[in-house]
Formats: structure tokens, sequence, C-alpha cells
């Protein structure tokens, strides 16, 4: 067991004031691998007060000194990249390489991205005789979740240094050892005492407290629907900003001169990814209804080429889901769908063959689903997939609309004006047509119940700056 239990406040490692530990488990084995403590509302208040006095001069740093710290960071970044992707392995499962690659990965494109985007991002304009200047917000406080960690961890912190604002960050504490790590990276990059804080802690404890707290200007919050709400309803008596990146239940919609083989196994694969714990998942798939026997056929055999196992296997393909809580999650979803009747294509409840400890779901999908069902209306993240038929084009459209989510929508056909046409008329943050390749420049957030603002690239620096506008500023 490895212990991990101060926070980072003010520049300085420091204990809790009231001690309360916490054990963080390998999903893996169910097995309690590091210690943290979990934070309290004093402790808030002390990183609050940090992050406010650190404010009065870290918001008149200039454009160079800025990009220089985020430069730092992000060298200093990659030279600590095994130990994060490492971090993220055994806390919240992902299989290594892929924990290397990719999350780690993201990370660092979103900082380096952000560093091209401060060279030449446009601070200040004239309107008239009337300067317009976009200023930082303040001190920001920071929740992010345990699917995407260090992805999210970045797509804050880096945007917030690049405005000027200090910051005072509370990861999930079900992964919270690549935040321990990225706050060393801070503190070795020579970050201002202050400007970067890190406080352990659950929700309802820490994040409340950050959230209500009158002396935080701005709530950035990526997580649940329902957390999300709670977020926002602790921030109103205070009228901070509340950004958020919520949830999501994307529709794929393949048309019918799409090749199937290939948009149903990207499909699969795109459901899949990281265990099926991606806000923007592509969990319910839209096909014709005289086609579904054929997408059936071949969602059945992406499926079951996965190989669920350890997160440190290295034939492992898809690691467990990252909790407990998680698992019965799905678990219980899992079994509406067959109690609803949808047809269980393959997959299903309990664990793989031969793996009788962590939470390992099984590469699941169910076809014949309707459009009621709680499959196909709540978001599982999890590896399991819905396949819905559709009569005409428009009915697909329909169904797709019909959900309380606006993350991201799919769209698989050769038809690229019938594709741009839908783009425009689908209700989501993001629209992903013939799955192109990820673009770190993006601005990506959802519409209706996934959120508000935007995250990524000048759209994520925009949502850390207030406008102000100097009239007289020029001789008339």
């Amino acid at each position: 067991m490895s212990h991990h239990k101060q926070f980072y406040i003010d520049g300085t490692w420091v204990g809790p004031l009231i001690a309360h530990d916490f054990d963080v488990i390998d999903p893996s084995d169910e097995n309690a691998f590091a210690t943290i403590s979990l934070g309290a509302k004093a402790d808030v208040d002390r990183a609050v007060i940090a992050a406010k006095r650190a404010f009065q001069t870290f918001r008149l740093a200039t454009r160079a000194e800025r990009i220089e710290l985020l430069e730092a960071v992000f060298a200093i970044y990659k030279k600590r990249a095994r130990d994060l992707g490492l971090a993220v392995s055994r806390e919240m499962g992902a299989p290594q390489q892929f924990a290397l690659d990719a999350q780690v990965g993201m990370g660092a494109a979103q900082l380096k991205k952000m560093i091209a985007v401060l060279k030449t991002y446009p601070f200040e304009s004239s309107k008239g005789s009337t300067l317009i200047a976009k200023e930082p917000v303040g001190v920001v406080g920071m929740i992010t979740p345990w699917n995407w960690p260090l992805n999210q961890i970045a797509c804050k912190v880096a945007p917030a240094l690049a405005a000027g604002c200090t910051m005072v960050l509370k990861p999930s504490e079900i992964a919270p050892l690549d935040a321990i790590i990225f706050a060393e990276i801070m503190d070795e990059a020579g970050v201002p005492h202050g400007v970067f804080n890190l406080v352990n802690g659950r929700g309802s404890d820490v994040g409340q407290a950050l959230a209500s707290h009158p002396d935080v200007d701005m709530m950035s919050f990526t997580g649940s629907t329902r957390a999300g709400i709670l977020v926002a309803q602790a921030a109103a008596d205070t009228v901070k900003r509340v950004q958020q990146e919520l949830g999501g239940k994307s529709a794929n919609i393949l048309f019918p001169d799409a090749d199937f083989d290939q948009a149903v196994t990207k499909g699969v694969a795109g459901c899949y990814l990281n265990s099926g714990q991606s806000c923007n998942a592509p969990s319910r798939m839209f096909v014709p209804v005289d086609r579904q026997a054929e997408a059936i056929a071949i969602a059945k055999r992406a499926a079951e080429a996965y190989v669920v196992g350890p997160a440190n296997a290295a034939n492992t393909t898809m690691g467990p889901v990252a909790s407990q809580a998680q698992y019965d999650k799905i678990q219980a979803l899992i079994e509406s769908g067959i109690a609803q009747g949808a047809n269980l294509v393959t997959g299903g409840l309990g664990r793989p063959t031969g793996l009788e400890r962590g939470y390992y779901v099984k590469p699941t999908v169910f076809a014949n689903v309707r459009p009621e069902m709680r499959i196909a209306r709540e978001e599982i993240f999890g590896p399991v997939l819905s396949i819905l038929p559709y009569e005409t084009p428009e009915q697909a459209i329909a169904l797709a609309e019909d959900t309380r989510y606006g993350l991201a929508t799919y769209i698989q056909t050769r038809d690229l004006e019938r594709a741009r046409k839908i783009a425009r008329q689908v209700r989501t943050g993001n629209v992903y047509i013939n799955y192109p390749a990820w673009d770190v420049g993006i601005p990506f957030g959802g519409y209706k119940q996934s959120g508000n603002g935007r995250e990524c690239a000048e759209f994520g620096l925009d949502d850390y700056l207030e406008i102000k506008g100097i009239l007289g500023y020029e001789a008339a």
C-alpha cells in the first residue's frame, strides 16, 4: 500500500485538517493498493484563500510568461508520462498501453494545443473608440471525473493558466493518483504558489464546498448530469459561472448506403472504447430494419473479438470498469434490457468466464431495442451497445433526437450532402461523419442536459475569460 494523504495548497504539500483515510481500489482485482485522505470544507477554504491571494498577481502575468509556464508544464508532463499512464491504468482499469498512449496522450495534446492557441489568442480588440478586453474570470473550482482523468484535468488547467486564472482542483476520489502526479508536475514547472491547488475528496463534501464558496468565481465540472445539477444548484446563490460537460446517449445512424462491415465494426469499437466509459460513446446504433440481421452478425463478431482481462495483462483489449458501483449499475441495466424484451445478441449478465474478481463486464450487444427501453434512454457507461431498427431515414433522425442528452451524433453514409444536412438538423454539440480522426482543436461539449459551455482550444479558453468594454479608450 502506498500512501498519498496530503493536499497541494499554496505551493506546499500539507496534511488534511481532519484525517479521513480512503482506500483506492484496483478494479482489476478489487484490492486496495493506495490510501489518500478525503478533504472537507476547511481544506477547501485554505485552498481558496491561497488561490484568491495568488490571483491578484497572476492575473497580471504577461502572455509570454504564461506561454513559458505552460511550456514548462508540458515538458515535465512528457517526462512523467509513464508514471501518469501506470497510475491511470491501476486506478481506473485502463489497459496499460491504452493508458500510456490514449489517456496520457490526450492530456498532452490538450496542453500542446493550448500553448499554440495562447500564442495568437486575441485578448483585446477595438470597436470604435471602445476597447474590448478579455480578462481572467478569477478563482476556478474544478471537478474532474475518473474515466478520462488526464484529458479532463488538462482541459481545465491549461485554459485556466492561459487566461491568468488561479484554481482549486478536486479530482475523482476513485482515480486520484494521476492528479497527485499532475500536482507534482505543476510544482516542478514552477507554477507560482497558490495558482494551482489540489484537494482530494468526495463531491458531496469538497465539491459542494467549492461550488458554494463565495470566493470561487467559476466552476468547471465534468461528470454525470445528476451531479452536474447539484453543482449548478450549489453555485446559484453566488451567481458564479458554471461550465459543465455532462452525460450522453449518443446516436450512431447507419444509412443504407454505408459500408456496413466497416460502419458496424467501428461503431462497436467506438461504443466499447475505454470499456464503454466515455460520455460521447455511440451507444445507440440505428440500422434499417431490413438490414438489422446483417448488423447483428457483424456486431456479434466485433464484440466477441475483445479480450477482457486485467489492465496489466499484455493481451487485454478491454479492462474492467472503474468501480463496484459502476459494475452494479451496468449489470442492472443489462438485466433491464433482458426483462424488457430486447434480443441479447452476445454478452449479458455476470463476469466473463475465468474472471472471478474484478469489475469485468461482458462486451454486450442488444438488438430489436425499442426507444422506450431503459437501455435506449439511460447512459449505461459500460460496454453495452443497443441496436435499434428504423423504417425510414426521417424516423431514424427523429428517434436519434428523442433524448434528453445532446452531446454527439454519428452519421455513416456515402452521401456527404445528406450527412451535412442532418448534421445541421441534430441538436448535439458534436457531429461525426464517417468516423473522422479525433481533433483536439474542435469545441467539445453538449446541448440540452449534456451540459453548457465548451472545452478544448480557443473555445475552452473563452469560458475562462470575462469580457470588459472600456468606452472612450481611444481618442475621438
